[in-house]
């Protein structure tokens, strides 16, 4: 028996369909037969890593001395949700004689399967099927090309290398963070997460650029000549001696510019300097990985990152387009064939415009996409060759169907060639540029006029140029120097003569806050962000920080756990006080994405065999030790008595009250509660927040809100006294508040730092020995 075990029901249904004698499919509960074949599927991860308090019952309590928490022999747990699916796959382990890990064609689909295999103890063979699209011509043809599993061995190990960091990072660093601020009197829960904190600190750090951000007021000069063979303006471009500039080059002297325009005025004669012209090319935009149609969709539509991965998984299951959780842009040569069946599906999908793109579609052309080695486990995201109506298809499956069928069609239409002109005018001995660009020929960039939504899901021309690849924004040094559609034609020492001029006035404008979309992007290319110049070089080859799958996920739980919020039609992004919290709670080392980039790349090495997952975790145990170090809790004294102790029902053992496993002393501390008088008041976590509830739950369901978050912030704040200095911060001092009838010590640098600590006896905690 050959047993395939495929990631989700779906894909397993559309291999069954596809398997040789495909007559009479027999229905299993969690299976289909298929004459000698047996296929069957995990739905998701069925096993899950196990939580500290399984591996010794002393670490379901919170304590610093404990810490790190590395496991001798990892453990996987199966989750109880999927527990009759899993018993049904490894009865099926136990039966075959070989074994097909069906799982998608990825790091994650390649762990999900080979955790289940190596955890039943499997010693069958196994081979590996990859499949990048659920119509029937792509599943025969990976049929016709299965591999042998070992082949990725590396690739699970990568997958393995990611699970047990996060849980390291995760498990040890929210402890260790959460004890410190407790300590120092914030009754607060920190997550920590390997991803998920340097993305939110982009958020933050962003958000504080936009408050300290002050406007700055410039000028430009622009002159307008007369030539014999026309009329064009050109901008005065100051020398760096120039009085009156800005560290950036800005004029920002009003009288300055305005006694230049009188210098030309008076002396009107001027002349050609220099006459550049070049032939240029853009070529044909790549089609779509999963990042770029993310970021495609939030220019085009406003959708956010997941509900566009959501939407491209459901195309995939129709069969309409490939493998959605794709990080490549490429496509493979063997597949070039199916242009001519892709592009007449195309041609009458009753949608207007794809149709008339794809009748004058040429199919001759052969672009930079069809590249062989660039593609890795997957492709770009494109049509199937399964016909496709589009009317049939809900708005948002048009809307994402239009935007990966348009970048497929654009591999078929020439380069788009222009030609730049740059002319230099000197008058007075000062140097003023026009700068023309004239199209010889549009090429791709016919399909992509600039578009914008309008508000109904459909776009109409104008506004929004989809037709940069990054999506990133773009961030302007100098003023950047208008193009003009045309220039008249000039050459070297010509005379012009002043006809007439302008003195604009203009001002600095403040950067963009995030989106989703614009995040994720940023999450691809963190190479931008990377605090150490060294590495941006290093890491602009690395493809960022979190997967093509997990980047919506992350951005979306930040959102939901009340770290960042989002407002408005475009969805812009400003961080919580909570995430405010979060980040000013946390050393550098965690904020900025230069480790996390790093690992991202060791990542990508060992996917290739060239580091290993012992030694990358050894480097992930050092990197927590040297951070648990540097909160210095063996400066403590008592550590038992002076931290909080942190105290979930969640992490209570099955039919234990959760008070059995603190300390008596502990338990003596705690609160009675008020209604039952048996219980003691817990600290729990909420949809709302978190709130005490009693300990007898659910005989007993007493519960009171927590008091306010000392975190709230305070701005504006008077140092009274220097007495004690933020341990921070270099420029902030301690300044003693009062909320809602407690006292607490707050940074004066509110602007940049959050810190803040209880008050013991008049002295900031973290002055008390």
């Amino acid at each position: 028996m050959r047993l395939f075990i495929a990631e989700k029901p779906s894909m397993a249904r559309e291999i069954s369909k596809c398997l040789p004698e495909n007559k009479n499919i027999q229905k299993r509960n969690g299976y289909f037969i298929q004459g000698d074949d047996v296929v069957t599927w995990v739905v998701g991860h069925v096993l899950h890593q196990a939580e500290p308090g399984d591996y010794d019952e002393k670490y379901i309590r919170w304590r610093p001395q404990d810490l790190p928490i590395v496991p001798k022999e990892w453990k996987l747990l199966v989750t109880d949700s999927s527990r009759q699916q899993f018993e049904t796959v490894k009865e099926l382990i136990g039966k075959a004689d070989i074994i097909v890990n069906a799982g998608d064609p990825d790091r994650e689909g390649q762990l999900l399967v080979d955790e289940v295999l190596h955890f039943v103890g499997n010693t069958k063979p196994v081979q590996r099927i990859l499949l990048n699209a659920l119509d029937e011509k792509s599943i025969y043809s990976a049929l016709d090309d299965l591999r042998d599993n070992n082949d990725f061995y590396n690739l699970y190990q990568s997958a393995l290398a990611r699970a047990r960091a996060d849980w390291l990072i995760g498990m040890n660093l929210s402890r260790a963070y959460t004890l410190s601020e407790r300590y120092k009197g914030n009754k607060v829960t920190l997550p920590i997460g390997r991803v998920k904190t340097p993305t939110l600190a982009l958020v933050v750090r962003r958000e504080r650029e936009l408050e300290s951000f002050k406007p700055v007021d410039y000028f430009t000069v622009k002159v307008q000549y007369e030539h014999p063979n026309g009329l064009f303006w050109a901008t005065w471009q100051p020398n760096d001696e120039q009085p009156g500039l800005d560290s950036d080059g800005r004029l920002t002297n009003k009288d300055v510019a305005e006694k230049m325009v009188e210098r030309f005025k008076s002396t009107p004669q001027g002349m050609i300097k220099t006459v550049t012209k070049s032939k240029k090319k853009d070529l044909q935009r790549l089609p779509l990985s999963l990042s770029s149609l993310q970021v495609l969709a939030g220019k085009a539509y406003s959708y956010d990152p997941q509900r566009v991965l959501e939407i491209a998984q459901k195309l995939y299951e129709r069969k309409l387009t490939t493998y959605p959780r794709s990080d490549c842009e490429y496509l493979p040569p063997n597949q070039y064939g199916d242009r001519v069946v892709i592009l007449q599906n195309l041609s009458r999908s009753k949608d207007a415009k794809l149709e008339q793109w794809a009748e004058e579609a040429d199919q001759s052309i052969t672009s930079r996409a069809w590249n062989e080695k660039k593609i890795t486990a997957h492709h770009a995201i494109i049509p199937t060759t399964v016909y496709c109506d589009v009317s049939t298809l809900s708005e948002g499956e048009r809307n994402i169907y239009f935007l990966v069928s348009q970048a497929y069609i654009a591999q078929f239409y020439g380069e788009h060639v222009y030609e730049q002109t740059k002319i230099v005018v000197e008058q007075e001995q000062e140097e003023l540029v026009a700068n023309g660009r004239v199209v010889i020929e549009e090429g791709w960039k016919a399909l992509y006029k600039r578009q914008k939504s309008n508000g109904t899901g459909k776009t109409t021309d104008d506004d929004v140029d989809l037709t940069d690849e990054s999506g990133a924004e773009s961030v302007k040094g100098k003023e950047a120097i208008e193009e003009a559609d045309h220039l008249p034609a000039v050459k070297k020492n010509d005379g012009v003569v002043y006809m007439d001029s302008s003195m604009e006035a203009k001002q600095t404008k403040p950067p963009s806050r995030f989106t989703p979309s614009t995040l994720l992007q940023a999450m691809k290319e963190i190479h931008k962000f990377v605090k150490n110049e060294d590495l941006k070089k290093q890491l602009k080859a690395v493809s960022g920080i979190g997967t093509e799958a997990t980047r919506a996920n992350i951005i979306d739980e930040l959102i939901s756990r009340g770290f960042m919020k989002t407002s408005g039609k475009k969805q812009v992004l400003s961080p919580t006080d909570t995430g405010y919290l979060l980040v000013d709670a946390l050393p550098e080392e965690l904020l900025y994405p230069d480790e996390t980039a790093i690992w991202e790349e060791r990542l990508s090495l060992m996917s290739e065999g060239e580091d290993t997952l012992d030694s990358f975790l050894s480097d992930q145990v050092r990197f927590l030790q040297h951070l648990i170090d540097k909160l210095q809790f063996n400066s403590l004294g008592n550590r038992d008595q002076m931290m909080p102790n942190i105290v979930r029902t969640v992490t209570a053992q099955k039919g234990k009250s959760p008070l059995q496993s603190l300390d008596p002393k502990i338990v003596e501390s705690l609160r009675t509660c008020p209604q039952c008088g048996k219980g003691k008041l817990l600290e729990k976590s909420g949809k709302f927040g978190d709130f005490y509830g009693c300990s007898e739950f659910p005989n007993c369901r007493y519960t009171e809100r927590k008091e306010e978050s000392s975190s709230s912030r305070v701005d504006n704040l008077e140092v009274t006294s220097k007495e004690y200095k933020c341990p921070r911060c270099e420029p902030g001092y301690f300044v003693k508040q009062e909320q809602r009838g407690r006292t607490i010590w707050v940074c004066s640098n509110r602007s940049q730092c959050r810190t803040q600590c209880a008050d013991i006896d008049g002295v900031p905690s973290l002055y008390k020995q």
